[in-house]
């Protein structure tokens, strides 16, 4: 089965040596998304979330798909102190359609004003 690797220009290019997204078989990978680069990106931890969860929708909207595809996300925070907020931010756009989550916190992100990152894999 191929593997199919894109970026999108509306995200930016990626800073890295890596991509947006990777499809293989019936699913979709997403490497991590802040708010860097978003209006969110100096704002708390629930809109830094609310930004990355419209990424997130964005790369699965590409591939005919939305969050109610997310099967897992992996949620990286810099300030435990930030949890709540950003539950209470997925819980609303997730609505029933809750995927598997890990949740782990880090000393810090690549820029410092960044709060949180998610990756995500998707069912195609």
């Amino acid at each position: 089965m191929p593997v199919t690797r894109q970026n999108f220009e509306q995200l930016g290019l990626p800073a890295g040596p890596y991509t947006h997204a990777v499809t293989h078989a019936e699913t979709l990978y997403t490497s991590g998304f802040t708010a860097f680069g978003t209006p969110a990106a100096a704002s708390g931890a629930g809109d830094q979330t609310r930004a990355v969860l419209d990424q997130l929708a964005f790369v699965a909207q590409q591939h005919g798909k939305d969050l109610d595809a997310l099967l897992k996300v992996t949620v990286f925070v810099t300030n435990p102190a930030d949890i709540p907020e950003i539950r209470e931010a997925l819980a609303a756009r997730y609505g029933c359609h809750v995927p598997a989550s890990s949740l782990v916190v880090i000393s810090e992100l690549f820029a410092p004003d960044l709060k949180v990152e998610i990756e995500a894999v998707f069912a195609l």
